[in-house]
């Protein structure tokens, strides 16, 4: 399969967030900061930082907030220009000019499936991610470079996996396949969140996928669920035995900030990274664990 670069990435940001209730009510769940940096400025920075060129976002009602954060502020860089925040102000312009965004409505809630096929137009006939913004995943090289390395190689569609708790299997598409090289695997079925104790294996899909433009043709031909939905896990099945799917176990440590103690243990990774930050609270950590244990 003759390979093309990989310019364009998608990222579904249409969902309610409701495991991050209630301040999730009134404030998009990707707007939530990871120490100071919005969770979907996270997001975008991989894909930057991995060559991607242009970023699809598949809003809902509700969500124009994300759209505004890239987009130039005047008013607020008049103000940190008249008040000498020079600091402040560099940040700002870099994240408005940091790349080139498209925001296109998903109107019904119809699955992750539909939710790629409403970027259709945009991505056209080239190869693109679908990174999902709960997926907080760090790592030196980021995921998405280390999966454009497997797709340049190779020339087939890859999803990231890992292995997670056979308890939690039915959170996840799980996959079976062979072993194909270290870290590797020839994908040949898939199962949208199976119950446990039918779970083909437990290496679950996260939410990193890099997908050639066939995939827009086997969600038109998806059949919806009895919700209505349309999965991406039914075209990455098709996908899998038409041409080829490769399983890829990324390298780097992934945080789910859907949920409540992933949205903290991110916040803490993030900040333990930091020169300014990370030393103090790796004291205030040792500090306060010691006490906890005292008592």
């Amino acid at each position: 399969m003759e390979t093309s670069e990989v310019r364009k990435a998608i990222i579904p940001v249409a969902g309610f967030g409701t495991r991050l209730l209630p301040v999730t009510k009134s404030v998009p769940k990707e707007l939530l900061p990871v120490v100071d940096v919005p969770a979907i400025q996270v997001i975008v920075e991989e894909c930057v930082e991995s060559g991607i060129e242009e970023i699809v976002f598949i809003t809902g009602r509700g969500k124009e907030a994300i759209e505004d954060h890239f987009d130039y502020d005047y008013e607020l860089e008049k103000l940190l220009e008249e008040r000498g925040k020079d600091r402040e102000l560099e940040k700002i312009r870099e994240i408005s000019s940091m790349i080139r965004t498209i925001a296109v409505r998903q109107k019904k809630p119809l699955g992750l499936g539909h939710a790629v096929s409403c970027a259709r137009d945009v991505i056209g006939d080239e190869p693109f991610m679908v990174l999902l913004p709960d997926d907080i995943i760090t790592a030196d090289p980021h995921c998405t470079a280390q999966m454009i390395d497997v797709y340049e190689k190779y020339g087939q569609g890859v999803v990231s996996l890992m292995e997670v708790p056979q308890s939690a299997v039915s959170d996840y598409g799980i996959v079976t396949g062979e072993s194909w090289a270290p870290d590797l695997t020839r994908v040949r079925t898939l199962v949208e969140k199976p119950e446990p104790d039918i779970a083909p294996s437990n290496m679950g899909i996260i939410g990193r996928y890099l997908l050639p433009p066939i995939v827009f043709e086997y969600l038109e031909e998806a059949t919806p669920g009895e919700n209505g939905e349309i999965q991406l896990t039914d075209a990455l099945s098709k996908l899998a035995r038409e041409r080829a799917l490769v399983g890829y176990e990324f390298h780097g440590m992934r945080h789910d900030i859907g949920d409540k103690l992933g949205f903290l243990t991110a916040n803490i990774a993030h900040a333990l990274r930091r020169h300014d930050l990370g030393p103090e609270l790796r004291k205030y950590m040792e500090t306060k664990l010691e006490g906890d244990l005292e008592q």
